[in-house]
């Protein structure tokens, strides 16, 4: 029987243990993560200002650990050692016959200690929760974003709505280092957002940077960007400025090794593929199916990327986005979206606890 260690039990992650689960007298499955439970980030900005729950976008990985048939380790990875074939975590060494790093991704705060220590930031439900009790506490008038990104531009809406709520004015501001929001989308996109944003009275700064807060007085949330996780820093392979590992056409290091979602970066028709939940879950699949490919002796597959599209969802419900080729604007794709979180969210009580959430807060404002 042969050991398959997963690392991260993020989307990716849980796809691939779940397809190798189906094959438990071939393989010996262990996943590893740091935390106890699986976050639900898409839906981490409406915690903000809709009213879904944190409690709600977080599940426990030892119940899919049972549901599915694998091993939970709850440690973090200091170092994986590809011509060994061991991963090094705080508290042991554990070998392998495949692996797969499906880490994801984190907060990069580009070495400043200043904003680390104090900028809220969404990587977990904790996160969620701190931000969430924050705004509630109405101490704050000025809540500033760093970043105008996908998830910079849903958390300023989001705070426009618990402000409109709370009956507090507020202000809020975007600000982002680059000449424009939203990096390679669209015009057209960048445009709807921008002006929805501005009637939304939301402030969008570009060509700007944060240099200095008065944390006594403004919030600092920050969504600047995203980079790997730090044991993958320490691998000699190449890499892009993010720190994503460079896979071949099988999502593969090495013959051992399979990267998936935010960790991997993927060639595929001269472009590589942007960071997202279907691509994730679509790896997870793929390189599962390709261990079990590798142990009974038969021919990989090369990867063949499905893009379903991405949506921008804000919180007044004129989102944006691309789906199936077709550009959409207003309230079918806030509806999309939320059909596809709840859709991929686990466990009934938690699709039902963002059903409930959302209920009264799909209103425009």
């Amino acid at each position: 029987m042969k050991k398959v260690i997963i690392i991260g039990a993020g989307f990716g992650g849980l796809e691939a243990a779940r397809i190798l689960s189906k094959h438990r007298g071939d393989v010996e499955i262990t996943v590893i993560d740091k935390k106890e439970t699986s976050d639900f980030l898409p839906t981490m900005p409406d915690c903000i200002g809709r009213g879904i729950r944190p409690q709600y976008l977080s599940y426990p990985v030892k119940a899919l650990a049972a549901k599915f048939g694998f091993s939970f380790i709850k440690d973090e990875v200091s170092k994986v050692d590809l011509q060994d074939k061991t991963v090094f975590t705080v508290t042991a060494a554990l070998n392998y016959d495949f692996l797969i790093i499906a880490s994801g991704s984190e907060t990069n705060f580009f070495g400043d200690e200043d904003i680390k220590k104090n900028a809220y930031k969404l990587d977990n439900v904790a996160d969620a929760e701190k931000l969430l009790d924050v705004v509630k506490s109405r101490v704050f008038d000025n809540y500033i974003i760093g970043g105008g990104g996908y998830t910079g531009v849903e958390v300023a809406t989001n705070l426009r709505l618990a402000l409109n709520k709370m009956r507090r004015p507020g202000r809020v501001t975007i600000i982002e280092r680059s000449a424009d929001i939203l990096g390679l989308l669209p015009s057209w996109m960048k445009d709807y957002v921008k002006e929805n944003l501005r009637k939304l009275d939301i402030e969008v700064l570009i060509n700007s940077s944060v240099d200095k807060i008065d944390y006594g007085k403004t919030v600092l949330i920050w969504a600047a960007g995203v980079k790997a996780s730090a044991f993958i820093q320490n691998l000699q392979v190449e890499k892009n400025p993010q720190g994503r590992l460079k896979v071949d056409e099988y999502l593969r290091l090495d013959e051992s090794c399979f990267v998936i979602g935010d960790a991997a970066y993927f060639e595929y028709k001269k472009n590589y593929l942007r960071m997202a939940v279907q691509f994730a879950i679509f790896q997870g699949r793929a390189a599962a199916k390709n261990i079990i490919r590798s142990i009974k002796g038969n021919s990989l597959k090369k990867f063949e990327p499905v893009d379903l599209g991405y949506i921008i969802p804000m919180a007044n419900n004129r989102s944006c986005g691309m789906v199936l080729g077709l550009n959409l604007k207003g309230f079918l794709p806030t509806l999309l979206h939320f059909i596809m979180c709840i859709y991929r969210s686990y466990g009934f009580k938690n699709k039902i606890g963002i059903i409930k959430g959302l209920s009264g807060n799909m209103n425009k404002f």
